[in-house]
């Protein structure tokens, strides 16, 4: 899975950088994006930082 970030959507809660530190990173606008997208399947549960986000902002891509 590949996740991505609709920044529209994001309200910098946090939850996915907390979740998956080696994926989601802040960006310069203070908004979640993905640096490492291979992560999800070895360093992290991206489908648990999706499910936690609370605005919908983060999909995950076959």
């Amino acid at each position: 899975m590949v996740p991505k970030v609709d920044k529209e959507l994001c309200i910098s809660c946090g939850n996915c950088v907390d979740l998956c530190p080696d994926v989601f990173v802040w960006d310069d606008e203070g908004k979640a994006e993905v640096t490492n997208p291979g992560g999800c399947s070895t360093q992290c549960n991206c489908q648990e930082a999706a499910e936690s986000c609370p605005t919908d902002a983060i999909s995950l891509e076959e």
